[in-house]
């Protein structure tokens, strides 16, 4: 048989349906809200191809390695696209049927997608999709493959429907911020002078993911990791654990992301080791001052922008404004450090959003003074909150500031 012959379509019901993350309750709910979007705009099919709306809608979360796959939905069916290389796996991941492309001929995931669609009597006129993850060069085969059909954008109708999340997320999220704080207590616990970087990440990595599997054996285990940095590498939120070695005197910063099926949670604390100077004593209890007033505007009501002038309020008084490095918060849910999250929950002054209840954000304030000034490094708390009715719900319990994280004095 030559490689021309090779199928181009596969099914592969291998084994059996894997337990999913939510109930079946739960993603109907998800699928019906998607449906009402899609009437909404006028489109006969979804296709969804970003990592956080294949995970959402169809509770399967792709590995791309520079392969696409998507989760096509239609007003009364649904399935994931994923690549051959994976076998049954997607299938069992998913929440609906499964069709798998092969290698075999090239552009050959987009003819499986319009395929499938013709094989269940479905010629789409218009076909949502996600203008905000979706490259160009897709965009353009995907009008090829269908030129009778109109590409109307969902993603921010879509980003809407996840930021209010529904019980079963909530408590998910609980659990994440649990194992976080179990993260934090590993890595305060291997801190000591002379250990590196790494080993310590390690640490808080190992004890996250043993109780993720403990309390969701039937989940992957997957992507939970941690940043802990010393010294200069503080500066950045989003700095890698190196080599370096923990010196007295050191801040330091922990921050453990627990995963869960593709959930993210989060701890990020700021610590010494050692006493801190009297310049970083007062640099970090200013940023525990706006954490603190953070977490008491979180209520709903208020929207992001007005969380953020506010603290801005703060830092203005100390003259500190300038060394802000991002917005206090963000939303959770499917995220991860590569893939998307929902930019309309982010405390920054251009969101306009206004909280209400079900939305689950952060309060992360951080400052960063350059080497060679007084107090030099990066300061960073972070805490989940659950918006309810009444107010919000801080889930996060492992302590902050210089009274609880001074180590090795």
């Amino acid at each position: 048989m030559s490689v021309a012959e090779l199928e181009r379509l596969k099914v592969i019901h291998n084994g059996e349906k894997e337990r999913q993350t939510f109930s079946a309750e739960e993603m109907e709910r998800r699928l019906s809200s998607l449906r009402e979007v899609m009437a909404e705009e006028g489109v006969d099919v979804a296709l969804l191809t970003s990592y956080h709306n294949v995970k959402y809608y169809s509770d399967f979360l792709y590995t791309s390695f520079g392969r696409p796959y998507a989760f096509v939905v239609t007003q009364d069916d649904q399935f994931t696209v994923s690549a051959n290389i994976d076998a049954g796996m997607p299938w069992r991941r998913t929440f609906g049927d499964n069709v798998v492309y092969t290698d075999w001929h090239r552009d050959n995931y987009v003819w499986v997608i319009r395929e499938s669609l013709r094989s269940r009597g479905v010629d789409p006129g218009g076909i949502g999709v996600e203008d905000d993850t979706l490259p160009l060069e897709m965009r353009r085969k995907f009008e090829a493959a269908f030129p009778d059909a109109v590409l109307v954008d969902i993603s921010k109708a879509t980003m809407r429907q996840r930021m209010v999340k529904s019980a079963e997320e909530i408590e998910l999220i609980k659990h994440g911020a649990r194992i976080g704080d179990l993260g934090g207590e590993a890595i305060r616990a291997a801190i000591t002078e002379g250990v590196p970087e790494f080993e310590v990440a390690l640490a808080g990595t190992n004890a996250m993911v043993r109780e993720i599997a403990h309390t969701f054996p039937h989940t992957e285990i997957r992507d939970t990791w941690v940043w802990f940095q010393s010294g200069i590498n503080t500066d950045g939120a989003h700095n890698w654990p190196t080599t370096r070695r923990v010196q007295r005197g050191d801040i330091l910063s922990l921050n453990c992301f627990p995963m869960t099926s593709g959930y993210y949670t989060a701890l990020e604390r700021t610590l010494f080791y050692g006493e801190p100077d009297k310049r970083s004593l007062e640099l970090w209890n200013v940023n525990v001052e706006v954490h603190s007033a953070g977490l008491e505007l979180i209520k709903p009501g208020i929207s992001c922008a007005e969380i953020a002038h506010r603290l801005n309020e703060i830092y203005t008084g100390y003259g500190l404004l300038p060394n802000r490095t991002f917005g206090y918060g963000h939303s959770f849910g499917v995220l991860c450090h590569y893939y998307g999250r929902e930019a309309g929950l982010e405390l920054r002054e251009d969101i306009d959003t206004v909280l209400e209840p079900g939305m689950v954000v952060s309060m992360e304030p951080m400052i960063m003074v350059p080497e060679g000034q007084p107090g030099a490094g990066g300061y960073r708390e972070h805490d989940i909150l659950v918006v309810h009715e009444g107010g919000a719900e801080n889930i996060t319990r492992f302590p902050f500031g210089p009274e609880h994280n001074v180590l090795g004095a």
